[in-house]
């Protein structure tokens, strides 16, 4: 059977970026641990399957030497002074689909006249984190006091991205690579990015993370809608981000979540740590590293008692994750990852003979007629 000489540097640089160990692939091509000493090849059948496997392109396995892949938009992420990995096939896949999004909805919208948004890039660096804030709850329409009467986190994420939305920001959020289960986005890597346009403004959160972490994530790239700042973050609220634009973006963020005003009037002395940031979360439907950010902000704990407590709190919560399933995810409804304001437009779009349908189903991450049907009957776009 013919082999291909394909280069080793390059398929051990597929494999790390697919997030592939050797013993899973020595699993799928049995004689992997030969392909990597040059003491065998693959056959070209093989080494199509190893490309779709590690979502690479074929053609790179004939170069010498692994490409330099750099994400194509601003990388604002910091991993406590370390090198960054380059970006993985996940993360860029994402962002090229996201991409594709929005440049279909600029277009749909200067054909059909749309305005542009006024908020996009309306504010600046040097603008007060609180005045910036204001603006954004008052375009938003947002009140803390409303979101304390909801239920859940999820239910106070959902009227946040509905707000946005109907703003005029397209608001995308999966766990996974388009509708692919299989390919599951890491919060480690990133939780979300912020593709500004004052005709399309897109926002994606990396719905692997909890809710009220998103919240946070959400609340972070909408300042960098507003700052008309592209680009990709690692929005944590505790953190204290060496770039000047992600410190900037997470005082919005903890402003419009948590306004300093209401936390002091919230606030209740002698009460422990522990139960203050519980009591906190619930009220504001924050996370628990947001509400001792605050309290920290306030002037109600030391710099030290905050990072000792953060460190704590960041523990308990990943112990909590480890314990707890997923269970339910409104991520699998099409208009949440999609964004509601996209999938109308393109569904309708596609209706009146604009769009073909293979773009659509590919934007959309639907492979069947029926399911494209029914989403359009889901979003009201037909009866």
């Amino acid at each position: 059977m013919t082999t291909v000489a394909a280069s080793v540097p390059v398929l051990r640089w597929a494999a790390r970026r697919a997030r592939l160990d050797d013993g899973f692939l020595a699993g799928r091509f049995r004689k992997w641990p030969l392909w990597l000493t040059s003491e065998a090849q693959p056959t070209l059948k093989q080494l199509e399957d190893f490309a779709r496997l590690t979502h690479t392109a074929i053609g790179y396995f004939f170069l010498p030497q692994p490409p330099a892949l750099v994400l194509p938009v601003p990388d604002f992420r910091t991993l406590r002074d370390e090198a960054l990995d380059e970006p993985s096939t996940n993360l860029l896949d994402t962002l090229y689909l996201c991409q594709q999004r929005q440049d279909w909805y600029r277009e749909h919208a200067r054909m059909h006249g749309l305005p542009a948004l006024a908020f996009v890039g309306s504010a600046n660096l040097q603008e007060a984190p609180e005045a910036v804030a204001g603006r954004l709850r008052q375009t938003l329409g947002l009140s803390a006091e409303a979101r304390r009467q909801l239920p859940t986190w999820t239910d106070a994420l959902r009227q946040l991205i509905a707000k946005a939305e109907d703003a005029g920001v397209m608001v995308m959020a999966s766990s996974v690579v388009g509708s692919n289960s299989h390919r599951k986005l890491d919060v480690g890597e990133f939780r979300g990015f912020a593709l500004a346009d004052p005709l399309a403004p897109l926002v994606f959160l990396n719905g692997a993370d909890s809710k009220a972490a998103q919240m946070f994530t959400l609340a972070h790239e909408l300042a960098h809608v507003w700052l008309g700042a592209t680009g990709v973050s690692d929005s944590q609220a505790g953190e204290v981000p060496e770039q000047q634009i992600e410190r900037w973006c997470n005082q919005v963020a903890a402003e419009l979540l948590m306004p300093m005003e209401e936390v002091r009037a919230a606030h209740r002395r002698n009460v422990p740590i522990p139960e203050a940031i519980q009591r906190l979360a619930r009220d504001f439907k924050v996370s628990t590293l947001v509400a001792l950010r605050r309290l920290f902000d306030a002037g109600y704990i030391s710099r030290t008692a905050l990072w000792q407590r953060y460190r704590e709190e960041q523990e308990r919560l990943r112990a909590l994750k480890d314990r707890t399933s997923g269970g339910g995810d409104f991520y699998r409804s099409l208009s949440a990852r999609t964004s509601k304001r996209f999938a109308r437009a393109i569904v309708s779009s596609t209706l009146e003979g604009l769009t073909s349908f293979p773009d659509a189903f590919r934007m959309l991450g639907v492979r069947k007629t029926a399911t494209f049907y029914e989403a359009a009957r889901e979003l009201g776009v037909t009866a």
